[in-house]
């Protein structure tokens, strides 16, 4: 924990747990909720910013990558492009998920195992799958 303090240049909630190995590009923009986990071998891409939110569950080999480069083949090396990634509170996401620059992940969700998210998603579902496909709504906790 004094590691991860000195990366991330501030105190992180004493309830948070990493499993290592962690892997971060700056670390300066990961903001951390109460009771999060994150399991091992996770690669968190911060520059344009990571927030997890309150008893999140991250499952090993997660990559959260909040940069990229220009779509267009004439501008794809003039530079990175960036957008923050927001986890809402009591998700849960599963291993080797990956999620893209600009995602936001709503409160309560499962993301299943493998799935590419590059869209945001709801509140309180369960989704799975490259790009995502809906299974099912959940109930909000109480």
């Amino acid at each position: 924990m004094a590691l991860l303090r000195e990366i991330l240049g501030r105190p992180v909630p004493e309830t948070l747990t990493i499993y290592p190995p962690f892997y971060c590009d700056y670390g300066l923009n990961l903001e951390f909720g109460e009771r999060v986990f994150v399991n091992q071998n996770c690669a968190f891409y911060d520059l344009g910013g990571i927030t997890i939110g309150d008893r999140s569950m991250i499952g090993p080999g997660v990559t959260l990558s909040t940069a990229g480069h220009p779509v267009e083949p004439t501008e794809r090396f003039d530079g990175i492009t960036v957008a923050p990634i927001v986890i809402e509170a009591n998700v849960w996401i599963g291993a080797n998920v990956t999620v893209t620059p600009g995602v936001r992940i709503g409160a309560g969700s499962v993301i299943a195992a493998g799935a590419v998210i590059a869209k945001d998603v709801a509140a309180n579902c369960v989704v799975s799958s490259n790009g995502y496909v809906k299974r099912r709504d959940l109930l909000p906790a109480p």
